[in-house]
């Protein structure tokens, strides 16, 4: 399936750039039994591994819902995988997830008897797993979603109720709304609201912009209305008194096919978001360059090293590879 040109679409020919001279498609690897590649998406260059968390389905064992953590591990040339599941004890439900130090900060969505929050998982063996945060000054969190880190050490994550929605949590008891945690000082603050869910989250290159993702189109129930908001917006990040403000909300761009979901930049400060068609890739002015296709979509998806992309479509995890000049602005490699 390599060379797999029709994937790459062109409605900018800036996008060439960026597809590099023969971009290709592969499948990396197929589950047929569960949806293992949904979220997170967290590449560690240090042994070429990667962490992804599985969209929630039905364990067979105890008949309740259940999300499954996998370490991908890619062989040197990229051909193949060796995929071993993870059950790390605390992070329940985990959706996005992140580079932390020397690990993953994983978005724990919780379940009905535990809070989630935001998880720190070791990134080898035995996976030690502790909760960093758990609850807005005692209230806890919805399920929280995605995560960001900033270079001034903070952790951005957005919460919507889509747990509760599926029924794996309690009423929500906070709106919908966007946070920032400095661990340093342990002190959380409402960064963002105004969302009808908010989704995924990613700072610009240079940090002045940060992406928010609103997938109000879709609830948790499964439901959609094309009414709803399938956005991502964009802030200015500005300086108040020592602190991070967000102004100038605007809107980024509008996905034409499902939501918008992970969303991440390259070292050029264009925009890439997981879509109900593919990968959808904006310049930073808004306009969609191209999209990278995928039958079925794709809700997250991370970039490897030079160029290559892991791109999450539920059963299937695809690698596309892409100008060697393309580099996610996370880790630069």
């Amino acid at each position: 399936m390599a060379n797999h040109h029709s994937a790459f679409v062109v409605f900018d020919d800036s996008i060439k750039e960026i597809f590099g001279a023969s971009p290709s498609l592969d499948l990396l690897h197929e589950n047929a039994e569960y949806p293992f590649a949904h979220e997170a998406g967290v590449f560690i260059p240090e042994d070429n591994s990667l962490f992804i968390t599985s969209n929630q389905f039905t364990d067979p064992h105890t008949n309740k819902p259940r999300i499954q953590i996998t370490r991908v591990l890619l062989s040197d040339d990229g051909t193949s995988v060796q995929c071993e599941e993870i059950n790390p004890e605390q992070v329940p439900m985990a959706n996005g997830g992140v580079n932390y130090k020397s690990g993953v900060l994983f978005c724990a969505q919780g379940t009905q008897k535990r809070p989630g929050g935001l998880a720190f998982m070791a990134s080898k063996p035995p996976y030690t797993s502790h909760l960093m945060l758990s609850s807005f000054y005692g209230r806890d969190f919805n399920s929280v979603n995605d995560v960001v880190i900033h270079s001034d050490g903070s952790i951005w994550f957005t919460d919507p109720i889509y747990g509760f929605e599926q029924g794996f949590r309690p009423k929500p008891r906070l709106p919908c709304q966007v946070y920032r945690f400095d661990p340093v000082r342990n002190s959380v603050r409402v960064i963002a609201d105004g969302f009808g869910r908010p989704n995924g989250i990613c700072f610009s290159p240079d940090e002045k912009t940060v992406y928010i993702t609103d997938t109000d189109w879709i609830h948790g129930d499964g439901t959609t209305d094309d009414l709803r908001a399938s956005h991502i917006y964009a802030f200015d990040i500005v300086n108040y008194s020592g602190q991070p403000f967000l102004t100038n909300r605007r809107v980024f761009a509008m996905a034409d096919t499902g939501i918008p979901d992970g969303i991440k930049c390259d070292v050029h400060g264009n925009v890439y978001s997981g879509c109900g068609d593919g990968i959808n890739i904006w310049s930073a002015g808004g306009v969609l360059l191209g999209k990278i296709l995928v039958d079925g979509g794709a809700a997250n998806f991370c970039f490897g090293r030079e160029g290559t992309m892991y791109i999450l479509n539920e059963h299937r995890l695809w690698r596309a590879q892409l100008a060697s000049s393309t580099k996610g602005a996370l880790l630069g490699i």
